[in-house]
């Protein structure tokens, strides 16, 4: 085809072109605008101690929103279905590199799309229909995707749970193992969504050996006190690891599967593509390998320690102010409390101040009791160290001090609920620096109903 016959460019679509390509979301889609600009400012205004949110960094979000969002490519690299990837095989190389790096796997699979998705790979890469596994049962802090009923895992395969001791909420270990014995599973799962205590790791690792079982640790939730060497590595016990690049690891929503045996590779990559999914997310996974270099640098030990040392003062706070802490001496960044205890089920009236949302999981304080007895207080604590009334410890975040202090006042003309949350000069220093925009409409914002 010759230029000649192409049809020639007229003015309309050199201004479709301009618009295509030069002009922002402000000025062509003001209700998303709007709504992204009002989504940034709440979340710079509000408190959210939720176990599965966290903070990412601006070089996240742009390599998130980056020029990877265009291109499909389905495989491993080397091994592509498409053409042009050979800058997305070098952008998977090297988040997988940094992966290994900061856990110390031999092998780490990005392509998964989430931590429940890494998980069906697992098991579709280790088990077949009807096989036997071993998980710690969802009202104990378990997750959705270890076995519930409710959920693909709990359909196909065989599933047994696991609990907790009544006493203090610890899991199980004696019941673990007798559990294995009469089940004989073919995997056991390890970690859960509602589990704030260190795992023994040599424990399953044992109790799977006896059993010739595989071990699977999901450590979605504590990975970053896992990378800041707060808490063990599993990657050290465990066959195969799991985990979500966010949460206490900081980093871009997404999964991540890594291990060590080189005979799981073929397995475990064929379950993700093409087993459970198609062409990975490839501005995700550049989001993904920035959180992992991050988490790399020496600064990020400092902030998981602060994780650690925020949740543990704010659990000293709970346990001065009333309301019972399951777990008072944990080891990872979250706090689970008993709702069966009258402070804590009075604060739902305090829930503007938390907006802590309800798990489809359960506490330990639930193992016996069949109300939902959850208030969890997760990973971002390091974030926002105050809550409630004025703690009588806080940590530090380490950040410049903001011009501004002390307890925030009241809105003129709108009753104050209970306390005021207590906001650390740092913590102000951290909103004065996080990228907010006026809530004002956009001109092209059509009015909202």
């Amino acid at each position: 085809m010759s230029p000649d016959s192409l049809a020639p460019v007229d003015d309309a679509f050199d201004e479709l072109l301009d618009t295509y390509f030069g002009r922002g979301l402000d000025s062509t889609d003001g209700d998303v605008a709007t709504l992204i600009r009002a989504e940034g400012d709440r979340q710079c205004r509000g408190i959210e101690l939720i176990a599965s949110e966290n903070v990412v960094s601006r070089a996240v979000l742009e390599a998130q929103g980056s020029w990877f969002c265009n291109k499909t490519v389905e495989g491993y690299p080397g091994a592509r279905y498409h053409g042009g990837a050979e800058i997305a095989d070098a952008l998977e190389i090297l988040g997988e590199r940094r992966a290994c790096a900061l856990f110390g796997a031999r092998q780490a699979n990005l392509q998964p799309h989430s931590g429940s998705q890494a998980n069906l790979a697992v098991f579709s890469a280790l088990l077949k229909p009807s096989d036997p596994v071993l998980g710690l049962d969802l009202k104990c802090g378990g997750h959705l995707s270890h076995g519930s009923s409710a959920n693909i895992s709990g359909k196909v395969y065989d599933m047994h749970a696991y609990g907790l001791r009544a006493g203090d909420g610890r899991i199980d270990m004696d019941q673990l193992r007798d559990a294995a014995r009469k089940h004989r599973p073919k995997l056991i799962v390890a970690g859960g969504s509602s589990y704030p205590r260190e795992l023994d790791l040599k424990g399953f690792r044992e109790i799977a050996d006896e059993v010739e079982a595989r071990l699977l640790v999901d450590m979605a939730h504590f990975a970053g006190l896992v990378a800041g060497q707060v808490l063990g590595n599993p990657v050290d016990y465990a066959d195969i690891v799991t985990t979500t690049t966010y949460k206490s690891l900081r980093g871009a929503r997404g999964g991540m599967i890594l291990w060590n045996d080189e005979r799981l590779s073929r397995p475990l990559r064929s379950a993700v593509f093409p087993g459970v999914q198609g062409s990975p997310l490839l501005h995700m996974m550049a989001a993904k390998a920035v959180g992992l270099g991050e988490a790399l640098q020496p600064a990020f030990k400092d902030y998981a320690r602060r994780v650690r040392d925020n949740a543990r003062a704010l659990a000293d706070e709970m346990m001065v102010q009333g309301p019972k802490v399951v777990t008072a001496d944990p080891g990872g960044p979250e706090r689970s409390g008993d709702r069966r205890t009258d402070s804590l089920r009075r604060s739902g009236r305090h829930r503007h101040h938390l907006q802590q949302k309800p798990d489809p999981g359960r506490s330990p304080a639930a193992v016996h009791d069949v109300r939902p007895a959850l208030r969890r207080f997760g990973d971002d604590v390091a974030g926002y160290p105050g809550t409630g009334h004025p703690p009588r410890r806080q940590v530090d975040l380490g950040l410049p001090a903001g011009p501004h202090g002390g307890c925030r006042p009241a809105a003129p003309g709108r009753r104050a609920h209970g306390a005021q949350l207590p906001i650390l000069p740092s913590v102000v220093a951290l909103h004065r620096f996080a990228p907010r925009a006026p809530l004002t409409r956009s001109a092209s914002a059509t009015p909202l109903r």
